[in-house]
């Protein structure tokens, strides 16, 4: 007779759930070291205890190359599936143009002129919103002009002071040096 099928749920008794949790650990570790020899392949097992307990199996030397591995698949593998996202958006895109002409086609004279209304009436506020933006923008700049013109003059005046406190010196100096020249 064959061993019946187990049903998989929570162990309630924690110490029943030890004991398995040990064995069937045991037992994927066996299966990868089996996995690694038998079809020379890199396998790394990580497995967490409930109380936070690491055990890990790895069939290299070392875990760190078969993460990083396993890291630089899965980035590769999301980039390819954005790339495969972005085509969809794009076959979307198309599919919406064909819906949005079907229906366009459908509309009567009426339904078009309203519509044409309608979408005249959003480009006139994009338009007023682009303007009050541009407005914002050039106001903005106006106000760090002056900003800029007024410390361009305050550094005008300190650097018109230095100009004046050095030639006063030099004419001191100069003055000194005649009369040092006359007392000769």
């Amino acid at each position: 007779m064959g061993r019946k099928k187990l049903e998989i749920k929570r162990i309630e008794d924690n110490g029943a759930r030890m004991v398995c949790f040990s064995k069937r650990r045991n037992g994927l570790i066996k299966k990868a070291k089996e996995l690694s020899v038998l079809c020379d392949v890199d396998v790394a097992a990580i497995i967490f205890s409930n109380r936070g307990k690491l055990f890990q199996y790895c069939s290299t030397d070392s875990i760190e190359p078969v993460l990083q591995r396993y890291k630089d698949e899965a980035e590769s593998s999301t980039r390819s599936s954005e790339a495969k996202g972005q085509s969809n958006n794009s076959i979307t895109s198309e599919e919406l143009l064909r819906d949005v002409e079907r229906e366009l086609d459908e509309l009567s004279v009426t339904d078009l002129m309203l519509l044409q209304k309608e979408i005249e009436a959003a480009i006139s506020q994009t338009r007023s919103a682009k303007t009050q933006r541009m407005v914002d923008t050039v106001s903005s700049l106006r106000e760090e002009e002056k900003s800029l013109a007024e410390e361009k003059r305050s550094l005008e005046e300190i650097t018109g002071k230095n100009r004046n406190a050095r030639g006063k010196k030099m004419l001191v100096d100069l003055n000194v040096a005649a009369d040092d020249q006359m007392t000769e």
